[in-house]
């Protein structure tokens, strides 16, 4: 099977913070699925069949004079991830029970080991909101219950969620590529019992979960917290991340309509990551 094309764009910004945030957040509403930070800037990709030339035009941050960004792109196949990834890829502890690393690390003396390899898809640790979510499950009691790990990337949430004890857990992502590397991972860490499926909130007609965990952009979680509040069985949980601080106000609003309550919240530069109840 053939490679499929990504374009790598290399943004150069400063001040590196809170500028690549900000750019990463924008651009991941614009379409683009994977990003790695780098010293003085960001790489972003996004697949050449979902590209075109102005497709930056509405990346608002670009237009800001407060934020000095330049950058060029060029066609990057899958086979040359590998060696972007494994560059830039450092082991990640949380907390004192758990480390995500890649193959290539040496193992760990920690309850729960988990080995990534990311390739294109999100969700190594290494962004503020996969380590909160990771903290908040490391937190949350998941012995026998049944679990969602929605816009899943790389399953290093829902395989956490599955050494922590839960009975069942689906990983679903509507990317083919993450779909892809997450039955790579959940195999590569033996959780047989996690089931991945590719698709979006429509998959979930007629499913029910104790825990939902959605790390997505702040918009398709919006939209989609109504979908979460008819999944979640009586006393459900719901984490969400995937946005900023400010955004904290609508999103919840949006949870309590659907009669979701705010109980607490992680944050790490200006990232936060939510748990809701009902």
């Amino acid at each position: 099977m053939a490679n499929t094309v990504y374009i790598e764009y290399d943004f150069k910004v400063s001040p590196l913070q809170p500028t690549s945030d900000i750019l990463i957040a924008e651009l991941g509403e614009a379409g683009f699925e994977s990003f790695v930070e780098e010293a003085d800037g960001v790489l972003a990709y996004i697949q050449e069949k979902d590209w075109s030339e102005p497709i930056l035009k509405d990346i608002e941050i670009l237009k800001n004079p407060n934020f000095q960004i330049s950058y060029q792109y060029k066609e990057i196949e899958q086979e040359n991830w590998n060696a972007t990834w494994e560059s830039n890829f450092n082991a990640i502890q949380i907390g004192e029970a758990c480390v995500v690393r890649a193959h290539f690390h040496e193992k760990p003396n920690v309850l729960y080991d988990i080995v990534i390899e990311p390739k294109m898809s999100f969700g190594t640790g290494h962004h503020e909101t996969t380590h909160m979510m990771l903290q908040h499950i490391l937190d949350h009691d998941f012995k026998g219950k049944s679990v969602l790990d929605m816009g899943c990337g790389t399953g290093v949430l829902a395989i956490l969620a599955g050494k922590k004890g839960a009975k069942t857990v689906d990983a679903i992502d509507i990317d083919n590529w993450c779909y892809q590397n997450s039955l790579e991972n959940v195999e590569r860490n033996q959780c047989d019992y996690i089931n991945v499926y590719e698709g979006g909130a429509s998959l979930l007609n007629g499913r029910k979960y104790d825990v939902i965990i959605a790390n997505i952009n702040r918009n398709i979680l919006l939209a989609d917290i109504p979908i979460y509040s008819k999944c979640l069985n009586e006393n459900g949980v719901l984490f969400l991340s995937g946005f900023y601080e400010e955004d904290i106000d609508i999103i919840s609003k949006k949870c309590l309509k659907a009669a979701l309550k705010f109980e607490k919240n992680l944050e790490k530069n200006n990232w936060v990551a939510v748990k809701y109840v009902n």
